[in-house]
């Protein structure tokens, strides 16, 4: 099936970016136990979106402004500094180059976030402060989520007192490993309740749950308490986000969607680096969840070098010719 070519500008104003919140709802577990995964045909079913062509060459600048748009640009690195910070938000607001996005009449674009540790969110802030574009923060001992429960608690607190307006925790994967689900869905709604009024995108570290099962039952079960987005990875497993994986996923948002009406948002994030690769992504959403998931309020990308690649496409698109990867810094 290959995308259509609606302008990008009306197709973004089609979808709301005030969707009603998942609010959660009690733990079902006869519903969750009956989460299966055929991983056989799971990854046939994968591998048909990443050998065939979904998106028509002529709708492909469309589609990758598109994943622009849906990118969380992160920094989560040791030596990261303000200034790194500064200029990451200030390539957040402007993304790709004002000639290129001239050529396809559109004015302006803008990231779905920038995604930093606790002690970078005042920086972040302040460089993107009017610009509509929120900080997301890490939190809750990430990546491992290995540090006490009443101190992950209290670092999302601080993040969203600093500023944040989205949390993106960490599941304790042995719950998973030990099947103790009802400790998932009791972590997951106090890190909900801390947030408030920031939306919570929980990761699942898919990579690190063992089996296709256990990521399509810790998918419900975050939902069930109130997650607004489920994410595979922290980006920093051996394994980091799959098709496979993806699906899974995205199926289990679609079946929460069916039995309660609230839609959560997906993020793969992890080992996304080429814009082939995005439009592989969209292509899967569009056919399994369907138009209204393709904004940054219901899909984010967390890949840090995937716009790159995406700008020399855009740029080849218009000139011909790709230009060097070093004239494409990320910050």
């Amino acid at each position: 099936m290959g995308m259509d070519n609606q302008p990008f500008s009306s197709a973004m104003r089609s979808v709301s970016n005030h969707r009603i919140r998942n609010p959660g709802r009690p733990l079902d577990m006869d519903w969750a136990m009956s989460a299966q995964a055929n991983t056989s045909a799971i990854e046939r079913r994968a591998a048909t979106l990443s050998t065939r062509r979904s998106v028509k060459k002529t709708n492909q600048a469309a589609w990758l402004l598109r994943a622009v748009s849906c990118i969380d640009m992160t920094t989560l690195s040791g030596d990261d500094t303000e200034n790194r910070v500064r200029r990451l938000c200030e390539k957040a607001k402007h993304p790709v180059r004002a000639d290129i996005l001239g050529q396809f009449d559109m004015p302006s674009i803008k990231v779905g976030a920038v995604c930093v540790y606790h002690d970078m969110i005042n920086a972040a802030v302040s460089a993107l402060e009017g610009s509509g574009i929120p900080v997301a923060a890490v939190s809750t001992g990430f990546p491992a989520g290995l540090s006490p429960l009443n101190l992950r608690i209290a670092e999302i607190k601080e993040s969203v007192a600093a500023g944040a307006q989205e949390i993106d925790i960490v599941i304790s994967r042995r719950h998973v490993l030990t099947h103790s689900w009802t400790a998932i869905y009791s972590e997951v709604k106090q890190f909900r309740e801390a947030c408030g009024e920031a939306h919570l995108k929980t990761i699942l570290a898919t990579g690190e749950l063992g089996s296709l099962r256990n990521v399509a039952r810790a998918s419900l079960i975050c939902m069930m308490a109130g997650a607004d987005f489920i994410k595979t990875s922290t980006g920093k497993e051996n394994v980091n986000a799959t098709l496979p994986v993806s699906l899974v996923m995205v199926r289990a948002i679609r079946d929460y969607y069916e039995q309660t009406g609230f839609m959560v948002g997906y993020k793969p994030a992890g080992g996304i680096s080429k814009a082939k690769d995005a439009l592989t992504y969209l292509s899967l959403i569009k056919e399994e969840l369907g138009h209204p998931w393709l904004s940054a309020d219901l899909f984010r990308f967390g890949a840090s070098s995937l716009l790159g690649d995406i700008e020399r496409q855009l740029e080849h698109s218009v000139t011909g010719a790709y230009s060097a990867s070093h004239r494409h810094p990320m910050a």
